[in-house]
């Protein structure tokens, strides 16, 4: 974090090396005369000023929230040494999975300590790569971020998006991959766009300019589709569609490997899509519908003779592949490729004359090999319990790469071939510790109402599992994403010191489909809720951990969750981590893209009913005068996902109403968004924060040397 140089509004108490308590004094946030009436319900909002990120009076108050944060850390006595060790276990070449385009290969490096990984090209896998882009290049303090690549189909043109401090703007630069330099074109105020190749030019979305001093706050309205065609002007593009009609959707264009069709996505909400096609080779050609059954996802995966492969969970809630005749492209004329099993069909690519089906059981990959009619082929071997990821061939061609990580081993790069059947490692990093020091575990618990739920459970062989471990459970529970395993050197630091590390996978999530997810929607979040606290609840009584010695962690919607649970149950954590979280429930929706949620939370001016059940577990809306856990809230000054005002008018409550002598305090990062993008040198300091606040209020001090 920065260094701040205000005074302070109040003093603020010096925590000791000593772990000794002492009652903490906060910056006096003002309360102001500021209401809403929902329904005959007048709800008081007295923090709302600090909605207002630009004003001179929010920009004083985060300065001297922060001074009262880093006082509070920075007198941690073995802080410095946790960075240190973060910074020793983090630095080991990391390389990414290959993916081929036209007749070049591209991948991603980083040499362990970059801020940002760095693109190579190279055009046979035996060659040396050189640098196409390197990130770290554009900024000297790392905050400007690779957002997105893509590459025309006759590898003569790398597009990439960056985006600044984190925000979820980006820009599109044009590079000329033979040259290595960047040619004329600039497009701005693109957001939740890809890139699609066709021609010349390339498909976009893009929202006219915003008002000055609003980029990071006002809501995102009137989402666009343009073709941009190389060498010309951002004002020239062609609109290719929009519909004023809809203000509040997003809009995504793709095109097909051959480039026969232009693929339209259309989303209203946070999940679901309408899904339309044009031919391209077809002057003036309209778009078709397929479908616009907004509440079930579709997507093509390709054409495939006059056929457009579909991946769906419409009437089938744990997803299918069907064939679209574009001809006839309606739902009653659609065939099934692969039908619904009983785990989840979580991806589908195309890829040496076959199709590989990618599927979840229990919250980790298995992957079967099926011929082009559907029929299955032959099983696809995986390493162990983990997740594989970043498929990628061609559909003619007999190489193609894949990922493999767990929670304990890094990602590893694989080389496939569709003719052996057999993998060989493309890249394994080496790393300065050893996996096999830690075990995983699965473990199913009883939620609230009888429901069986998965965890994952981490920790460092000859750990006793006698109810005095620290332990940090975390999760998520929304917007059907799955945690499914993955690596990350931060967790490494809490394992290495006898940390039980615990991933829940919450309802809401994706892990056994959609009505897996829509369980932990709507007026059914209070399931997300009740499977969280089952899960603390569970660790204490299998002696994982105790009360005095469970963290709680979760981000954006979890976030929430983080916020939600310890309100309703903070005597079962010592320790809570929300971070960039959704916590003011009738108010979210005004705020950029926050209205794209409804479809997973509903709104406050859905009906009343809607209204009260929001009202009940709205984390700013829900804090009383109790004991609550030790907190820090993390957040990020451009943050223009889930906007810092919910952090900041949480953390403002939480101070005025707390009166025990836990510290409630918030982590407000400076040139930073949602978490994409983050520099790794920020990184690094963040979690050295984190896990120093977390073992020093569990009165524990890391073995680390």
């Amino acid at each position: 974090m920065r260094k701040l140089i205000l005074p302070l509004l109040c003093c603020s108490v010096m925590v000791s090396c000593s772990n000794k308590r002492t009652k903490m004094h906060y910056p006096i946030s003002k309360k102001v005369d500021t209401s809403d009436v929902y329904f005959n319900t007048k709800v008081a909002d007295p923090y709302r000023w600090l909605e207002d990120d630009n004003s001179e009076e929010t920009k004083a108050w985060v300065i001297e929230q922060n001074k009262v944060t880093d006082n509070y850390l920075n007198a941690i006595h073995f802080k410095e040494k946790i960075k240190k060790r973060l910074t020793e276990v983090w630095n080991y070449p990391k390389v990414g999975v290959p993916f081929k385009k036209g007749d070049l290969y591209f991948h991603y490096r980083n040499n362990g300590l970059q801020n940002q990984s760095v693109l190579y090209v190279q055009s046979k896998l035996e060659d040396e790569a050189r640098v196409l882009l390197d990130p770290n290049q554009l900024s000297d303090d790392g905050t400007v971020a690779l957002a997105g690549i893509s590459v025309s189909s006759d590898s003569k043109y790398l597009a990439y998006l960056i985006a600044r401090s984190g925000s979820d703007w980006n820009e599109v630069y044009v590079k000329n991959i033979a040259t290595g330099e960047d040619i004329s074109d600039h497009l701005m105020w693109i957001k939740f766009s890809g890139i699609s190749w066709y021609k010349d030019g390339f498909f976009y979305g893009a929202y006219d300019a915003p008002k000055a001093g609003t980029e990071l706050s006002n809501s995102n309205e009137y989402h666009k589709i343009y073709y941009h065609k190389l060498g010309s002007q951002q004002s020239e593009d062609q609109l290719i569609f929009q519909d004023s009609k809809f203000p509040k959707r997003l809009y995504e264009a793709s095109v097909t490997d051959d480039e026969k069709y232009l693929i339209l996505s259309a989303m209203s909400a946070s999940h679901g899509n309408a899904l339309y096609f044009k031919e391209l080779n077809k002057k003036n050609a309209d778009f078709k519908r397929i479908t616009d059954e907004m509440t079930f996802d579709h997507k093509v995966v390709d054409d495939v003779n006059g056929k457009l492969l579909m991946y769906t969970n419409n009437g089938a809630p744990k997803y299918r592949l069907v064939e679209v005749d574009i001809n006839k492209p309606e739902k009653v004329n659609w065939t099934e490729l692969i039908p619904e099993k009983k785990n989840v069909l979580n991806d589908v690519k195309l890829a040496g004359g076959k199709i590989v089906a990618s599927y979840m059981q229990d919250a980790y990959s298995q992957i079967e090999i099926l011929n082009m009619d559907g029929s299955f082929d032959y099983e696809f071997d995986l390493p162990g319990i983990g997740t594989a990821s970043s498929f990628s061939g061609k559909k003619n061609e007999d190489t193609a790469f894949y990922s493999f990580e767990s929670f304990t081993s890094p990602e590893i790069a694989y080389k496939y071939n569709f003719d052996s059947k057999k993998s060989e490692i493309f890249y394994q990093p080496k790393i300065n510790f050893n996996p096999e020091d830690f075990i995983t575990e699965q473990k199913f618990y009883t939620s609230k109402d009888g429901t069986q739920v998965p965890m994952f459970i981490i920790y460092k062989k000859g750990t006793k599992l006698d109810g005095n471990n620290p332990c940090l459970l975390y999760g998520y529970g929304g917007f059907n994403i799955s945690l499914t395993p993955y690596f990350t050197p931060r967790r490494l630091v809490w394992l290495e010191n006898g940390g039980v590390y615990v991933v829940a996978n919450l309802r809401g999530g994706g892990e056994y489909g959609e009505d897996w997810h829509q369980a932990g929607t709507k007026m059914n979040k209070q399931n997300v809720f009740d499977d969280c606290i089952s899960a603390a609840e569970y660790l204490i009584q299998n002696k994982f951990t105790n009360p005095n010695k469970l963290a709680l962690k979760g981000g954006s919607n979890g976030g929430l969750l983080v916020g939600a649970v310890i309100n309703q149950r903070p005597d079962l954590f010592q320790v809570a981590i929300p971070e960039v979280g959704v916590m003011d429930m009738l108010r979210y929706h005004k705020f950029t893209i926050g209205w794209a949620w409804a479809g997973d939370y509903g709104t406050s001016a859905d009906n009343e009913e809607m209204f009260k059940y929001l009202y009940n577990y709205s984390p700013v809306h829900t804090i009383k005068d109790l004991d609550y856990p030790a907190i820090m809230v993390t957040t990020a000054d451009h943050d223009d996902r889930v906007v810092p005002a919910h952090s900041f008018k949480y953390i403002a409550t939480l101070q005025e109403k707390y009166t025990g002598d836990k510290p409630v305090i918030i982590r407000i990062e400076s040139k930073a968004g949602h978490g994409a993008g983050m520099p790794t040198s920020k990184q690094i300091e963040e979690y050295a924060d984190i896990w120093s606040f977390i073992f020093y209020n569990m009165n524990i001090s890391p073995d680390i040397k």
